[in-house]
């Protein structure tokens, strides 16, 4: 495929598309695929009605999500699996995070990054077993993942791309569990691990994992493509109770923004390294061979260039991506925002941004928002409690 090709070709659609057409979503292109920004707003439950709430756009939703439970398609991440004897000993020589450090039926936050520590993708790593690996990777580097794990892959083990035939629907928000638990699914598993569970709502097994990207409690259902609109309609009746809502990519961003949780391409790249992200944490740093280790290696030794920061507006404005970071409105530069947006849940503007090192927490700074001053104050992310466990 050419890249004008690329560029005309038409917008793929989860297995939910007719469900978010019928809920009233504004749908755009996110890596590729027609998806859902926010939805239609509809009436609350009365006495009369037991139809949940839904939608009312990104601040709406978003706060469906802190204080009652969202609902979210995410059928648009990649999704592979890796099986054979060895399969997460080869895990462990491609990827960035260590997954000897949790055991068979947990999830892991990993990266694929490149030979100068750039990161090529951000990732969940499920450990099945020793020899069985799960992996979703994000909608727009999914092929490359892909490729980088299928080209390497040694004699025995064998890499299958699942992009089609499963979907992933998110539950998030402190009533998920109640939602989950009024299906008959289980809720009550550690952070981080995952559960084969057999349903009614569809043939094969689902996946449910403690995992999500919103800084509150909730789960991924990962499950057959072809159930996927039995098991989301019975999501939406069964959450009416407590208020149910279903929530776009506009309300997931705010929300990942709060948690100051990085979104590649913006807040990580292939040329933005998990050391200058702050996610040394998530490296396996002992591992003696992985992709791009010998320039993480060098690098957090010699230390970063520039480092990922929080900004928090202490003015009226909004920050936004790509947005200078000065000392004053007519002093120096000290970086550039990565990522940036309105916090509903502060009522203020909060922004990602790589900046110089001697840059520190608390730090009195300026953003360039069109030529207007905005100040805002260097802290450390989240911006709000985190609810996950």
């Amino acid at each position: 495929m050419t890249l004008d090709d690329a560029d005309t070709a038409p917008l793929r659609r989860t297995p939910l598309y007719e469900r978010h057409v019928a809920l009233g979503a504004k749908l755009a292109d996110f890596g590729g695929w027609d998806m859902p920004i926010e939805y239609a707003a509809t009436p609350p439950p009365s006495s009369r009605s037991e139809r949940p709430l839904r939608g009312g756009g990104v601040v709406a939703e978003h706060t469906a999500v802190r204080e009652r439970v969202g609902i979210f398609d995410v059928s648009h991440m990649g999704k592979l699996r890796i099986r054979g004897g060895g399969a997460v000993d080869f895990c462990n020589v491609i990827l960035a995070n260590d997954l000897n450090r949790i055991a068979s039926n947990s999830a892991q936050y990993s990266m694929l990054c490149n030979e100068t520590g750039g990161v090529v993708d951000d990732l969940i790593v499920y450990r099945r077993a020793d020899d069985d690996v799960f992996i979703v990777p994000n909608a727009a580097n999914a092929e490359n993942v892909f490729v980088a794990l299928s080209t390497s892959a040694p004699s025995g083990i064998d890499v299958t791309n699942h992009h089609d035939d499963l979907a992933i629907i998110a539950v998030q928000g402190p009533r998920s569990a109640d939602v989950l638990m009024a299906l008959g699914l289980p809720s009550d598993h550690d952070y981080m691990a995952f559960a084969d569970v057999a349903s009614h709502l569809s043939d094969d097994p689902i996946i449910v994992c403690r995992t999500g990207y919103t800084g509150e409690r909730g789960y991924e259902l990962i499950v057959a493509a072809l159930d996927a609109g039995i098991v989301w309609d019975a999501l939406l009746e069964v959450g009416a109770e407590y208020g149910i809502s279903p929530v776009g990519l506009g309300a997931r961003d705010t929300l990942r923004t709060e948690m100051g949780y990085p979104l590649h391409g913006q807040d990580l790249s292939e040329s933005i390294t998990p050391v200058e992200a702050r996610l040394g944490w998530a490296v396996g740093w002992d591992k003696p061979k992985f992709r791009g280790h010998d320039a993480l290696v060098a690098s957090r030794a010699a230390g970063p260039a520039r480092v990922l920061r929080g900004l928090l507006a202490t003015g009226r404005g909004i920050p936004r991506p790509h947005m200078r970071v000065m000392t004053a409105m007519d002093g120096d530069q000290v970086g550039e925002t990565t990522s940036g947006t309105f916090s509903p849940t502060l009522k203020q503007g909060i922004a990602l941004a790589l900046l110089d090192p001697a840059v520190s927490e608390g730090d009195q700074l300026v953003l360039d928002v069109r030529g207007r001053p905005l100040a805002v104050t260097v802290v450390k992310p989240p911006f709000v409690a985190v609810s996950t466990r």
